[in-house]
């Protein structure tokens, strides 16, 4: 990580003093290094990354679609479940002009298609979760289904690098207030996370 070597940076930013700053960061004793993954791991994220890049293509088309359809007047709630009406007004050659059907109906076999390719990531993702110790162990977890758990068990650094399970919460990105009920709760969940990955170990 580029913070933990820019303090030995001794000269002008360059090549070699990069370099050299990287190789006396190296041999601290305490420097923090990032595990290597294995091809399983590297296979499972690959798959977690493919579906999230689908989904989000899958939304970006759904809004436009929205925002091509509110233009001629008619307009949806946010939602893929309120595509449906769209899609009967596409349908339909007096609700909008034949140019926009044309377009839309192209959206709409492109929303059909990414739900395809999604849902047939999500049966591989579940298969991986079903053969996976570790993400066996994670959905025991409530409110932790296949998705998250291939997600931790694939992305997340090894249970040993966090200190404590508010660390994890933090490197996942969930940052409750202090005193507040929902960081007790968010602390137990990374805390049964860490249980869960590390019983065994």
């Amino acid at each position: 990580m580029p913070a933990y070597v820019r303090p030995f940076v001794k000269r002008q930013k360059n090549d070699a003093a990069d370099a050299e700053a990287i190789c006396e960061a190296a041999q601290r004793p305490t420097m923090r290094f990032v595990p290597i993954k294995s091809e399983e791991q590297q296979a499972a994220a690959m798959v977690f990354r493919g579906r999230d890049l689908l989904v989000r293509q899958r939304t970006q088309i759904s809004n436009a679609l929205r925002g091509h359809m509110a233009e001629y007047g008619w307009v949806a709630p946010k939602g893929l479940a309120h595509l449906d009406k769209l899609a009967e007004l596409i349908a339909d050659p007096s609700a909008v002009p034949e140019g926009v059907r044309s377009v839309c109906t192209v959206l709409l076999e492109s929303l059909a298609l990414l739900d395809r390719q999604i849902a047939a990531l999500d049966k591989e993702i579940v298969r991986r979760s079903r053969e996976d110790e570790i993400a066996r162990r994670l959905m025991t977890i409530p409110g932790i289904g296949p998705i998250t758990a291939t997600a931790i068990t694939a992305l997340a650094p090894p249970p040993g690098t966090f200190a404590k399970g508010r660390d994890f919460a933090a490197w996942v990105g969930l940052t409750p207030r202090q005193h507040s009920m929902g960081a007790s709760r968010s602390s137990g969940r990374s805390r049964r996370w860490a249980n869960a990955r590390c019983e065994g170990c």
